[in-house]
């Protein structure tokens, strides 16, 4: 497997799939704003405000938010979203537009930001059957931090034990029952989504669904 991008690289993979989603998010509709996402707990309206808010919030601010939430991530993400939230769908996408190519991050695990983009673009465009996929390099780059780490979700114990091969690009992982697919999909099986496990195969499939 190719040897990790530099930062450089993944800012750039970061801004690419920003300005995607961005595209996408141009042509929904009232309805399809309102929706529920994969991130089950919030609406793609609410989905777009999180990254806003993410690309919005350095170090400093994200000590202090979650200070002021007594280290509830629930109730820190809450108040971010309603922070970065417009009065309307088009005002959230347009305060989205304005961090598109923003390097502002709460730490400095750029892959961690590459993997916020990219899983929680899917969350929007999967329920709402988008056909638009995130670069497969920048996949890559997400598969290996994901499955060598626990960050903001438990990526790297969903997968402990088991053999991860994708069946698109370079990326492998880990030792044991095998699980196959499109490297979006085991991205997004790390990150614990199961609408995206009909896309795997393997002996192993059995042993995630079991985890989740």
């Amino acid at each position: 497997m190719p040897a990790p991008a530099n930062r450089t690289v993944l800012w750039a993979m970061i801004h690419a799939e920003r300005r995607a989603l961005a595209d996408d998010l141009a042509e929904l509709s009232a309805a399809q704003w309102a929706a529920r996402s994969l991130c089950s707990a919030w609406t793609v309206e609410e989905v777009v405000a999180h990254l806003t808010a993410a690309a919005s919030t350095g170090p400093v601010r994200w000590i202090r938010s979650m200070a002021g939430a007594r280290f509830d991530p629930a109730v820190h993400n809450a108040r971010l979203i309603a922070g970065h939230r417009g009065t309307g769908p088009a005002a959230t996408l347009a305060r989205f537009r304005e961090v598109l190519d923003s390097t502002t991050a709460a730490s400095g695990h750029t892959p961690a930001w590459l993997g916020e983009i990219v899983v929680h673009a899917q969350d929007i465009r999967q329920p709402l059957g988008l056909p638009t996929r995130p670069g497969l390099e920048a996949c890559t780059e997400v598969a290996r931090f994901f499955a060598s780490r626990n960050f903001a979700v438990n990526s790297k114990d969903a997968v402990a034990g088991l053999r991860l091969e994708a069946t698109d690009g370079p990326f492998t992982a880990g030792a044991g029952a095998q699980v196959t697919g499109p490297t979006l999909a085991l991205v997004m099986a790390m990150a614990g989504r199961t609408a995206y496990y009909t896309e795997l195969a393997g002996p192993g499939v059995a042993e995630l669904r079991g985890r989740r």
